[in-house]
């Protein structure tokens, strides 16, 4: 009996959905048929946003990232968070993001921000591994690339300083 598995997916590019009611979407097939095991029938349906939910999760993991997106989007997120009812709940983990997904295969890139004094090259080696390890083991697509740009090094000190220049936020 030969394995007719196969994997397709009907878009590609981006965390947001295009004009087309499938963009963003990696759809997993199985095998059909009595004879097929149960856990092969049917399709399984993997989203863009999901991906990059993964691989911005995994890349904070790793030590020595601080966060991730560029400068303008951690200070924006930073005021999301800040302001009630402003959505910033959970909205943060795929800032800085981007991932496309092929017919078996993904490509992610990052915009990180790292801790003053680490390896750089060391840090985006492990960002990658830890990427690549959970995207696939998680979705079962190949990701193929991981891209990093590190976007600015985050030093000692620096969250205390812009945090007591803005006082307590209240009107006094």
């Amino acid at each position: 009996m030969t394995d007719t598995t196969s994997t397709t997916t009907t878009s590609s590019t981006g965390t947001g959905s295009g004009s087309r009611p499938d963009a963003g979407v990696s759809t997993l097939k199985g095998r059909a048929g009595a004879e097929a095991p149960a856990r092969t029938r049917g399709k399984t349906t993997v989203v863009d946003g999901v991906v990059a939910k993964i691989a911005g999760i995994a890349a904070r993991e790793v030590p020595g990232i601080h966060d991730l997106g560029a400068g303008t989007a951690r200070a924006f997120g930073a005021v999301r968070t800040r302001v009630p009812g402003a959505g910033g709940g959970g909205g943060g983990v795929t800032r800085g993001v981007k991932v496309e997904v092929g017919e078996s295969q993904a490509a992610v890139d990052l915009v990180v921000l790292v801790e003053y004094g680490v390896s750089i090259v060391d840090v985006t080696g492990d960002v990658r591994d830890n990427v690549i390890g959970a995207v696939e083991r998680m979705t079962g697509l190949e990701v193929v690339e991981v891209n990093i740009s590190v976007d600015d090094v985050h030093l000692p000190g620096e969250e205390e300083a812009e945090d007591s220049e803005g006082g307590d936020g209240r009107v006094s």
